[in-house]
């Protein structure tokens, strides 16, 4: 245990004073800084934010004038030029936008907006909704109906989603439950890649310096494999608790000194909506998903390490390893979160290889317990197996030189006796 111990702080120290770590810990939270100081120096310079476009209002039609509303960015004004002119006059005034109106304007593409420059897509919305209110008033007086009682009413139902749990009602905070379990399940994603794919590398170049040889003498290869991967899986959580706490000291200042209408801190919103959410729950299956997996993986990426003699032959070895954990990915935003409680989605959060990310896009749909702790049951004996023969792997691959291994030669190191 002792040799474990060693070997865990050896790959911890040798990483975490590494340049690269020191200074990837702190250029996110940086990157974070920047995007707000870029987002608020964009919206203070430029005009585009501010300026009041005109928009003229040419109605053949005659069913549009004086019902268009001016908005905090439009204004309509009515123009009695023909089209020509109109469109000539718009050559010299690019900021203004021109809606042409034809006298048979119900029927597709009949309706225009034009400039100079190319049409911003918010304001043709905004123009298109306005203008769709007006011609269904006006469809409604033609046919005889009083529209101010129509108007008088129209309800307007706002839905306040609340769950009836045993100690009372609260509210359910889905959106923010959601985007939590959705956050965990993208970290989890990338962090496997990312730090599987270190343990992985790390193995390929003491194996290619024959550092191996000499650690093997001391160490038995499962203690070696063992202690890499725990090591590896200290840095990223190091690395990742430096994120987190930078990231929000950042945002409070971004917030304090770079606040815009169009640049409040997203991180700081799922912060202050994590009040009344469950989140040392939603944080303690985090951190089981996250270990649990990446302990997986990276066994997993630590016998393919060891079964190569370069980076460039580890790619046969895996696209069946990472195709579980992408097949995940992919399903678990599109289809788990419209039918969390389906069968699809039970057996991707049960399987170990699928779990770390499906449980995490689960969670927020109240999982019953039951489900759970099977999950986490057979993440542990799913990584306790894996490491077994991953080891078993390992233990013969580090010593093999100048050999491509295949499927079937792996599948004999298996079997071969200590």
């Amino acid at each position: 245990m002792n040799k474990v111990l060693l070997i865990i702080q050896r790959e911890y120290l040798s990483r975490v004073r590494k340049k690269a770590f020191i200074v990837t810990a702190f250029l996110v939270p940086l990157l974070v800084l920047a995007m707000y100081a870029i987002v608020y120096l964009i919206y203070k310079n430029s005009s585009e934010f501010t300026t009041i476009r005109t928009v003229k209002v040419l109605d053949e039609s005659g069913s549009f004038a004086g019902k268009l509303h001016n908005g905090s960015n439009l204004q309509f004004v009515a123009t009695h030029q023909n089209l020509f002119e109109a469109k000539k006059d718009l050559k010299k005034h690019e900021d203004d936008l021109l809606l042409y109106i034809p006298k048979i304007f119900d029927v597709p593409k009949a309706v225009q907006v034009l400039s100079e420059k190319k049409p911003n897509i918010t304001v043709a919305a905004a123009i298109e909704r306005q203008m769709n209110e007006v011609a269904t008033n006006n469809n409604m007086i033609a046919n005889g109906i009083d529209t101010s009682k129509i108007r008088n009413i129209r309800s307007h139902i706002d839905i306040s989603a609340r769950q009836v749990t045993d100690t009372g009602v609260k509210d359910s905070n889905i959106s923010a439950l959601f985007a939590l379990g959705v956050a965990g399940a993208i970290i989890i994603y990338i962090s496997l890649f990312i730090y599987g794919a270190q343990v992985m590398r790390g193995v390929i170049e003491e194996k290619t310096n024959r550092i191996i040889e000499v650690i093997v003498s001391s160490v038995k290869p499962f203690q070696l494999m063992l202690g890499k991967i725990i090591g590896v899986a200290l840095v990223s959580l190091t690395q990742f608790t430096l994120w987190i706490v930078l990231s929000i000291a950042v945002s409070y200042l971004a917030n304090k000194y770079f606040s815009t209408p169009q640049s409040q801190s997203p991180l700081l919103t799922v912060l202050a909506a994590t009040k009344n959410i469950p989140f040392g729950y939603i944080l303690s299956c985090f951190l089981f998903y996250f270990l649990s997996g990446f302990l997986l993986y990276s066994a997993l990426f630590a016998a393919v390490g060891s079964a190569v003699d370069s980076e460039t032959e580890t790619q046969q070895f895996m696209f069946p390893i990472t195709m579980p954990l992408f097949f995940t990915y992919l399903l678990s935003v599109s289809f788990l979160a419209q039918a969390p409680d389906s069968s699809l989605a039970f057996w991707l959060s049960i399987i170990p290889f699928t779990a770390p990310v499906a449980m995490m896009v689960r969670l927020p749909f109240d999982v019953p317990a039951w489900q759970l702790g099977l999950s986490m049951g057979l993440m542990i004996a799913g990584f306790i197996f894996t490491t077994w023969i991953a080891a078993r792997i390992y233990r013969v691959g580090i010593l093999m030189y100048g050999k491509k291994a295949s499927y079937g030669e792996i599948a004999k190191w298996f079997f071969y006796k200590e």
